[in-house]
């Protein structure tokens, strides 16, 4: 067998490139319309996107996509703008207003393709009237350290955009308007990616209001009466003017599981696909995937061994400390420390966008001797899990993985590799 540091690499190298967008995009694009064809999108792929529209369209198209900064691809005729995730900036904002009114000026006979992946939600910050950017970034701030899953973050977002909430897909009709998405959340549910900018919302205001009160998250005064207004409420299932927008997932966490499982059984590995949409506090996670790979280890059940646990989906960090983050790092800290150093089980956790919380770096591996290196180096890793400083724990140790941009997302990854001939 392979070293296992090697093999975990390789599961996730062929995770991010299953999702590629020169892969996903093109057996999707609509039929040529009579009018204009015009694509929008947001996300850390859309660029991507984007640039696999080019390069298989042949008649002529218009547009404009906003993607995170370092993550642009060259496109010749649609415009790539960069802006701050995730904590939106003025780029980001600007670029809103600017996607909004394409889709407001295509008419009856326009097509409208709109490229959406993770990430859309800080890229695209456009509030309500009555809202400002500040405000916006406020709520963003204290949404990412509350520990709120993803899903209850993106129902109070789409109550305070202009864009959001199906509110864009409203403004382009009676065009046809065509939704690709690149999936980067628990059960590739359309209205929590980017915060479904083109789909029906059925979370309400009051929703969103439970959710911070859930959390103790302190509003500001202008975000608190804007939720108190019938304004922002999202454009809701059966609302007619969404009877032209039709929306497809042509990329989702378990292709990527899929496209891993099949490197792991190339190297003669069975492997068990836990789910693709775990979701809770990341050190929770990690804690009952330590006593799953135990029992693997040691009594067999419910897998034998060896074998390989792959997992994907989003957890949460509840931000106490000062550290580095991210949840990936946060899973994999928490990971090592209920392993105790146990022979013979290795793992790699990382996001597929590249970026794990606010750092440039996708993710970790943690191998057997992780404790006791760290142990060595004077690193304390049940103070770096206080402190949520995961990153700064495993690239002491040399354990970091960096990708770069990956120009795809399709949410974390999760590897354990169980081996009992180390033990």
């Amino acid at each position: 067998m392979t070293v296992p540091r090697q093999i975990l690499r390789a599961m996730f190298d062929a995770a991010i490139a299953a999702a590629q967008p020169s892969l996903c995009v093109p057996s999707h694009l609509p039929p040529p319309p009579k009018g204009r064809f015009i694509v929008i999108g947001a996300g850390k792929a859309s660029a991507a996107m984007a640039r696999a529209v080019e390069d298989h369209w042949q008649g002529p198209l218009e547009g404009l996509v906003v993607t995170r900064y370092g993550y642009a691809v060259p496109c010749s005729r649609i415009e790539i703008v960069e802006a701050a995730h995730p904590v939106p900036d003025a780029a980001g904002l600007d670029a809103a207003k600017r996607i909004l009114a394409l889709a407001q000026s295509a008419g009856p006979d326009d097509t409208v393709l709109c490229l959406i992946s993770g990430g859309g939600s800080a890229l695209l910050p456009l509030p309500l009237d009555g809202l400002t950017l500040q405000d916006k970034q406020q709520v963003n701030r204290a949404l990412l350290a509350s520990g709120a899953s993803i899903t209850e973050m993106n129902t109070v977002r789409r109550h305070l955009s202009a864009i959001k909430g199906g509110r864009l897909a409203a403004a382009a009709y009676p065009a046809q308007i065509l939704t690709l998405l690149i999936s980067d959340v628990p059960s590739d549910n359309p209205a929590d990616i980017a915060s479904g900018p083109t789909v029906a919302d059925s979370t309400t205001r009051a929703d969103a209001l439970a959710i911070v009160r859930r959390y103790g998250i302190e509003l500001p005064p202008a975000v608190r009466a804007a939720l108190d207004r019938t304004e922002a409420e999202s454009v809701k299932p059966g609302d007619p003017r969404l009877a032209n927008a039709e929306t497809r997932i042509i990329a989702a966490p378990q292709m990527a599981l899929e496209a891993a499982a099949e490197v792991a059984r190339g190297e003669g590995l069975p492997v068990h696909i836990l789910g693709d949409a775990i979701e809770g506090e990341a050190r929770d996670v990690g804690k009952v995937m330590a006593g799953i790979a135990r029992q693997v280890a040691t009594r067999y059940q419910p897998f034998m061994a060896p074998c390989v646990l792959l997992s994907g989906g989003e957890t949460t960090v509840t931000v106490r400390g000062a550290g580095r983050g991210g949840r990936n790092v946060e899973f994999l800290l928490s990971l090592g420390i209920a392993l105790g150093g146990r022979p013979g089980i290795w793992a790699l956790a990382g996001d597929t966008d590249g970026v794990d919380g606010l750092e440039e770096i996708a993710g970790a591996v943690l191998a057997p001797d992780t404790l006791a290196r760290a142990e060595h180096a004077g690193i304390r890793p049940h103070d770096a899990l206080a402190n949520n400083d995961g990153h700064g724990f495993f690239g002491a140790l040399g354990d970091a993985v960096v990708t770069g941009p990956t120009l795809t997302n399709v949410n974390d990854f999760r590897a354990i590799l169980i081996n009992p001939e180390e033990i």
